[in-house]
């Protein structure tokens, strides 16, 4: 398989092909590259400018508006106007650590926590998902006092040099640990349909090859919903063999929830709730705070117990007032727009739109996902082979009609759908039939015509407003 094994070049814009830009974002590009050097890529063939957004909608330069079924960090969409407010009404008042005594803190944390099960009753602030992800680590190693650490394939979990150790996804120029191994994502689509089985039984043999090493088992970290695998969700349920598994290894169930979570799957707040277990901790990231710099990790009070006997933590800003109550004001946001159910009726409208183009365009082999996050797996006609050059031509076909999405798996073939929670049916429309007509574009038969995904002859473009 042709495959980049690298989520970093995924949908990556060549830094080498400036020329081929306007010139006054080549000159952007290129003050970019000499502030940045060439660590931190850019998206889509032809980079994009933005300047503002709002809601689903982010605007360029121009003051075009592109539709924004990618980015989950504005989980409750960009700039929501309650979110904005509670931040600017913050910060004109006190903006302070957590060493201090604060209702803002304090009352948030409680109902953040009332939105987990009860076992999950302590937390601790971060800034991002990767902190979230480290301490979580750190956790689990005091509790269990084993070193070793199992991911899936092609995870993806954060940035530190701790985290990056447990980060197979950034390739193989970044190292695991000694003390890290991976097993197969839990592929109901190329691998055995048993998922459930299937899975906890790679689990359970990385346990003994970690006990045969010396490292022990200290815990499993594990998204929710495989995002950078590819996306695997089906059938629900199927993790709780795993779940079980690690507990009787003696080791840590530790949930990623910074992508799944927050209603985003449309079964309940955690992506965890789907498959009807508990996890040992849970991590989260920005999306906590709408993009604000907040996150957290949650685990049962005994776990936290452990590390606090021996360790003890403080981030200097770690949930800091303002974050706090932008935090808040996402879950007024949630709970008053009712976004959990939004997920699940629209995320029910898209992926069923996508499943009808599936039946006519022999280049999607699958549709899976939950809720607002969707995978498109785009195959070479007739087999499940990756094709990655139909992925990045739908993604960056689309991107010149102004609608953003992005891939994901090891391949980078799996178009990846994952827009604010404010998406609507009416989106979900313009996303379909663009897509339809970029692959009707490129068919080489002579049907005639074909069924589009509502059953109506020929393709109608929805444009952008």
């Amino acid at each position: 398989m042709n495959s980049p094994n690298n989520m970093l070049v995924l949908n990556a814009f060549d830094p080498n092909a400036t020329r081929a830009l306007k010139d006054a974002e080549r000159v952007m590009v290129e003050r970019r590259r000499k502030s940045f050097g060439d660590a931190v890529p850019l998206f889509y063939q032809e980079p994009v400018h933005f300047v503002r957004a709002s809601g689903v909608w982010l605007y360029d330069q121009e003051g075009q508006p592109y539709l924004d079924a990618y980015n989950n960090v504005p989980s409750v969409g960009h700039s929501h106007p309650h979110v904005v407010q509670a931040i600017a009404e913050q910060s004109t008042r006190l903006n302070t650590h957590t060493r201090y005594l604060s209702e803002v803190v304090t009352g948030y944390a409680e109902r953040f926590l009332a939105t987990f099960p009860a076992d999950l009753s302590n937390v601790l602030f971060t800034s991002t998902g990767t902190e979230s992800v480290d301490l979580a680590m750190r956790i689990a190693r005091y509790h269990t006092g084993a070193a070793g650490f199992i991911v899936t394939r092609f995870a993806y979990h954060g940035h530190s040099s701790a985290v990056a150790e447990i980060t197979p996804a950034f390739g193989p120029g970044v190292a695991l640990g000694a003390h890290v191994r991976t097993v197969p994502a839990p592929d109901g689509y190329r691998g055995d349909p048993d998922v459930g089985t299937t899975f906890a039984r790679h689990v359970e043999e990385a346990i003994a090859d970690l006990d045969r090493h010396g490292f022990g088992f200290a815990g499993l970290v594990l998204d929710s919903i495989c995002s950078s695998d590819g996306l695997f969700v089906d059938p629900p349920g199927f993790l709780r063999a795993t779940a079980d598994v690690v507990r009787r290894a003696g080791g840590l169930y530790i949930a990623d929830e910074v992508q799944p979570g927050f209603g985003r799957m449309g079964s309940g707040m955690w992506g965890f709730a789907r498959h009807g277990l508990v996890p040992d901790i849970v991590v989260t990231g920005k999306p906590m705070g709408n993009g604000m710099p907040i996150a957290a990790v949650i685990a049962r009070p005994d776990v936290m117990a452990s590390f606090a006997r021996q360790s003890g933590y403080f981030n200097t800003f770690g949930g800091n007032t303002v974050c706090c109550a932008a935090a808040a004001a996402v879950l007024d946001v949630i709970e008053q727009e009712q976004l959990i159910a939004r997920a699940a009726r629209v995320g029910q409208y898209l992926k069923q739109g996508f499943k009808k183009l599936m039946c006519n365009f022999n280049g999607i082999g699958d549709v899976r996902g939950a809720g607002l996050y969707l995978g498109v797996d785009c195959v070479k006609p007739g087999t499940r082979e990756p094709d990655t050059q139909l992925a990045l031509r739908l993604i960056n076909e689309l991107r010149r009609r102004r609608i953003l999405i992005s891939t994901c798996g090891p391949a980078g073939n799996v178009l990846k759908i994952r827009p604010p929670l404010q998406f609507d049916i009416e989106h979900c429309d313009l996303l379909l039939d663009n897509v339809a007509e970029i692959l009707t574009s490129g068919r080489s038969d002579d049907s005639g015509g074909w069924t589009d995904w509502r059953g109506i002859q020929s393709v109608r473009r929805r444009a952008l407003p």
